[in-house]
């Protein structure tokens, strides 16, 4: 079972239902992995989100990457990559597998830049953050594509256009 826990600090717009966007995102990213037993099974799989504003990801991105700037999303997992599969039960039945968090400011100029919604676009990078807790990295091109395409089949299932449509294969 999954449990998405999203936190706006107020920054990011209204008009969007955040909890259902990121329930979808997560759940989709998870139903497209190797890990999608999580779904089902009786333990509580958790995954917070948080929506907050380019400073703080810029403090984070500092603090834990050493690069001082905002970037668009960051991923903090909790459980090492090799003990994903093992992962069936916590001491007392829950799982925390990570937070991802995601600049405000950044997000939007990146939607307008790729002309698609800021909710399309967040939503790509909590699919793309989840796989981050998932063990997935893009530092090698084969790792990339491969998480391109878990990306581009999670997006899919939800009806959002492939993010990377526009760039040379």
């Amino acid at each position: 079972m999954l449990e998405i826990a999203v936190q706006n600090d107020g920054v990011w717009p209204g008009d969007t239902d955040w909890e259902t966007l990121a329930q979808r995102a997560v759940t989709s990213a998870i139903a497209h992995s190797p890990y999608a037993q999580y779904i089902d099974m009786p333990a509580m799989f958790e995954v917070a989100v948080k929506l907050t504003s380019d400073a703080e990801v810029q403090h984070l991105n500092a603090q834990y990457r050493g690069k001082d700037k905002p970037t668009n999303v960051l991923s903090f997992p909790l459980v090492q990559p090799d003990l994903l599969e093992v992962q069936s039960n916590g001491d007392d039945g829950e799982i925390l597998l990570g937070d991802i968090v995601l600049a405000r400011s950044v997000c939007i100029h990146e939607a307008v830049e790729k002309h698609i919604s800021v909710a399309d676009h967040a939503t790509h990078l909590i699919v793309h953050g989840t796989f981050h807790l998932l063990g997935y990295d893009h530092m090698e091109e084969s790792e990339a594509e491969a998480m391109e395409e878990l990306e581009i089949a999670a997006l899919g299932a939800i009806g959002i256009a492939d993010p990377y449509d526009d760039k040379d294969r």
